[in-house]
């Protein structure tokens, strides 16, 4: 049988010399991967329409004997051009997109996430690179996973704390005017960064490099 569904690409990779499997974050399937057959040949009916965070409509045929579908047809909602034209928003979406795949299971709903990914990755574009835009997704994924951090029990200062709850809450619109001391910036990364790790276990390779695109003192 056939099914729906909209999503945004996370990754792509080799299936055969012809062939590609392609993970999706869809809100109702939540991430599932796909085999798309053929998708590495000239004229594929696939071609310039699977890279990494495309936005979607396709469809699949649900497999009875592994988490592996086949993938159908896919059409284009957006491409994100943007990205292409700056290493640095590949980078941090390539990040963000690791944390998703490292914290949730397949085969699951992801709604709220699914919306938090597609409304970061349209903010993205629109303002450069910043370690605010990982910290802010960082800390929002938190929320979405229910492991947001009880910041009356933290160690941070409250002038810090009050630069996590603006992090957290900001439309990501008025982001970019968000002002804070470097003290406060490095206070934050530091704390997600062992926070992540106590709860997670690791952290995702490329986050040094998401939040490495400018100085410290600019959050």
């Amino acid at each position: 049988m056939t099914e729906s569904a909209s999503g945004i690409i996370l990754r792509t990779r080799p299936l055969t010399e012809t062939s590609l499997i392609v993970e999706w974050l869809t809100p109702e399937f939540g991430r599932i991967a796909t085999a798309a057959k053929g998708a590495r040949r000239p004229r594929s009916p696939f071609l310039g329409k699977l890279d990494l965070f495309y936005e979607a409509d396709f469809t699949f045929a649900r497999s009875r004997r592994s988490e592996l579908h086949a993938l159908r047809e896919v059409s284009l909602r957006e491409t994100h051009d943007a990205f292409r034209r700056d290493l640095d928003y590949v980078r941090q979406a390539s990040y963000c997109a690791a944390l998703i795949q490292q914290t949730t299971e397949a085969d699951t709903p992801l709604p709220e996430i699914h919306a938090l990914f597609r409304d970061w990755l349209h903010f993205l574009p629109q303002q450069p690179p910043r370690p605010r835009n990982i910290l802010a997704f960082e800390l929002r994924l938190l929320r979405a996973l229910g492991l947001q951090p009880d910041l009356p029990e933290t160690r941070l200062t409250a002038e810090t704390q009050k630069l996590v709850a603006a992090l957290i809450e900001t439309p990501w619109e008025k982001l970019p005017a968000l002002r804070a001391a470097a003290v406060q910036a490095r206070a934050v990364k530091q704390f997600l960064h062992g926070f992540l790790i106590f709860h997670l276990g690791k952290i995702p390779k490329g986050r040094s490099a998401a939040l490495g695109s400018t100085s410290p003192a600019s959050p």
